[in-house]
């Protein structure tokens, strides 16, 4: 019996790198780098009991939020590994309040930014839920040789060239696209080599789960109220009622409702007027692979993620993403409330 061959991430990117002939090489260097960093953060995610790195680090982020150590660690690893690969000129991370420019020779020459979450959920650290860090690329706009722009950042996410995530859970996967369909890769822990495990994700255009805080209902839009009634009604023609699923981890609700069906919703509340989701390192990536994967991605007011204009790099959307019908069905709750 022949053995059995196994694709590892950096083997299909190679593969794929001839659909973008500009990139010559570097694309496919830049997403190893992050494969990289992620396989570092994952040793430490894994034995983040074990060692003082669990828990708060006493800081507050840009957003007012406490950072845990293991959020500060995870952002210096990804720093460190994409000034390394040198194709990169800067970055915008959640973790920083103005955006991270590499200024040495090779840096400056670099042809991409990135903006990442290194990694989200970190408040489910201590209790052992998925966390996850996500991620989009986009080409730089500012003239070669010079720093890096904020205008090379405030780009719609139709202009992405590749986006991701990797969750951190039972298993680790990591999960990109450059426009060609969601991969998914699984890290053998054995060979220490992420490996091709869902070659074409593609997502149902309905299911049976929807996500959202239900502990924030009273601050929700009308739109959002009867939608989730609607959720809860049973109905035999389309399965209803769901099932209400929230993990309070974006990649973790994501990735669940990616490969089963479902609908995630993040609205904007009294207390979040403008959403609370960050629309460059969080919506714009998952809005990517949503699409990527037959799903929708919208604000749930008529407009597509990915083709919002950014205004700064920290701002937050209302964010609704999923299988396309439970999508659509969302949007048209919210326009019938006038919301």
């Amino acid at each position: 019996m022949p053995a059995f061959r196994v694709l590892t991430l950096n083997e299909v990117i190679i593969q794929k790198q001839s659909a973008f002939p500009y990139a010559k090489g570097e694309l496919s260097r830049l997403l190893s780098h992050i494969g990289l960093a992620a396989k570092i953060v994952n040793k430490q995610v894994n034995k983040a009991g074990l060692v003082n790195i669990l828990g708060e680090a006493h800081h507050v982020n840009i957003q007012g939020e406490a950072q845990q150590k293991l959020d500060v660690y995870a952002d210096e690893v990804f720093i460190k590994a994409l000034k390394a690969s040198g194709i990169v000129c800067g970055i915008a991370s959640e973790e920083n309040d103005e955006i991270v420019i590499f200024d040495d020779d090779l840096s400056l020459d670099g042809s991409y930014v990135v903006c990442i979450d290194p990694l989200d959920g970190s408040s489910n650290i201590d209790v052992n839920v998925s966390i996850g860090t996500i991620f989009s690329v986009f080409r730089r706009l500012s003239p070669k040789g010079q720093k890096a722009t904020i205008e090379d950042f405030l780009q719609p996410g139709t202009k992405q060239i590749a986006a991701g995530y990797v969750i951190y859970g039972s298993s680790t996967m990591l999960v990109y696209t450059t426009g060609l369909g969601t991969t998914g890769f699984t890290l053998e822990p054995s060979i220490g080599e992420f490996c091709l495990s869902h070659p074409y994700m593609v997502t149902p255009k309905s299911g049976k789960i929807y996500s959202i805080n239900e502990g924030n209902y009273i601050r929700f839009p009308q739109g959002v109220k009867s939608y989730l009634k609607y959720c809860q009604e049973e109905d035999k023609e389309t399965s209803r009622p769901y099932t209400s699923r929230y993990i309070g981890s974006l990649v973790a609700d994501f990735h669940r409702n990616l490969l089963k069906g479902g609908i995630y919703i993040y609205p904007k509340t009294a207390s979040n007027p403008n959403g609370k989701l960050r629309l460059l390192y969080e919506c714009n990536p998952i809005a990517f692979l949503a699409e990527q994967a037959g799903g929708l991605a919208n604000d749930g007011y008529g407009n597509r993620i990915m083709e919002i204009q950014p205004t700064s790099i920290h701002q937050r959307v209302s964010f609704f993403t999923g299988s396309k019908n439970m999508v659509i069905t969302a949007e048209n709750f919210m326009k019938e409330m006038g919301d």
